[in-house]
């Protein structure tokens, strides 16, 4: 028998010993104000997390601005916006970092069942890792890109990723649960609205997200810009693949381009996120511009060494 029936049967195995998870009321305006008061403001987070820390560390939930809290671990991102017809999920960190996300959800006062979507960056372990996990315990669909749709459903590595080989298996998720979206296409869940960004070259199916939130009259734009970092395999040249090259490049023209007040990163730490809760000031540091021109010259670095060899 294949690897990937195995993979199949365990999943099948494991969601028989998943209990069904009762209707839960929609989220009252008393409870959406109720968190955006009562969540602490990172400081909490920033006084746990060191930067660049371990994936699964706990760290409390904390609120960025408006209706959006990020509700993952030290050193992985998951993004929580919330509304009063539902909420929506960006990421769901590794396997175990997943528990953390879902009781961090609780933590903030809403219902992890009340999750209408969970959206993804990019199709590797330490961000998509704990999908099945949480899809099983809210119910919530998953939308990703068209070239992570496969990983997703699969478990498996896409063959094109310059990472191919390196990371084991993930839990596949089931191919019904899962939708792949057209990026530059805004997509509508619970009445809250969210445009993905092609930005593909940490993975082929990466994305970022953008949506606005708001508090007290005042809206802001919000990016969770993808990884975009040009790490691969030992064997692996991004000189051998001018194409995938040039869409990651475009990838970088597109994030750079847009409106961009509060920027947030997969990796808490690749964006400035603990010196940004330290400054109290969201707008502070590192900008989506400035994000997108530290991760092209990386690339042009590492284009350059790969040249001189």
């Amino acid at each position: 028998m294949s690897a990937r029936s195995l993979a199949v049967l365990a999943s099948l195995s494991l969601a028989a010993c998943v209990a069904p998870q009762p209707p839960v009321p929609r989220t009252s305006a008393a409870t959406l104000e109720a968190a955006r008061a009562n969540a602490d403001d990172g400081s909490a987070w920033a006084q746990e997390c060191a930067d660049w820390d371990e994936w699964d560390k706990r760290a409390q939930p904390f609120r960025v601005y408006g209706d959006t809290y990020h509700v993952g671990t030290c050193g992985i991102s998951a993004v929580l916006v919330a509304g009063p017809e539902g909420h929506v999920l960006i990421d769901s960190g590794t396997r175990n970092g997943a528990r953390v996300v879902l009781s961090n959800i609780r933590t903030l006062g809403f219902q992890p069942q009340n999750l209408r979507g969970v959206l993804t960056s990019h199709e590797h372990f330490d961000h998509v890792g704990g999908l099945w996990w949480v899809h099983q315990n809210t119910g919530a669909p998953i939308y990703t890109s068209p070239e992570a749709l496969e990983v997703i459903e699969s478990g498996e590595e896409h063959p094109e990723d310059p990472q191919f080989g390196m990371h084991d298996p993930m839990h596949p998720v089931p191919r019904a649960v899962v939708s792949a979206i057209t990026p530059g296409t805004p997509i509508g869940i619970a009445e809250l609205t969210f445009t993905p960004v092609a930005t593909p070259g940490h993975t082929p199916g990466a994305l970022t997200w953008q949506w606005e939130s708001c508090e007290a009259g005042y809206c802001k734009s919000v990016v969770y810009a993808d990884s975009l970092s040009a790490i691969s395999a030992d064997k692996y040249r991004f000189t051998d693949h001018p194409d995938y090259v040039q869409a990651f490049r475009d990838g970088l023209a597109r994030l750079a381009a847009l409106d961009c007040d509060i920027l947030l990163t997969p990796h808490p730490s690749a964006s400035g996120m603990r010196d940004k809760v330290l400054a109290s000031d969201w707008q502070s540091g590192m900008t989506c511009a400035a994000y997108a021109a530290d991760r092209l010259a990386v690339l042009e670095e590492r284009l350059a060494m790969e040249a001189a060899q």
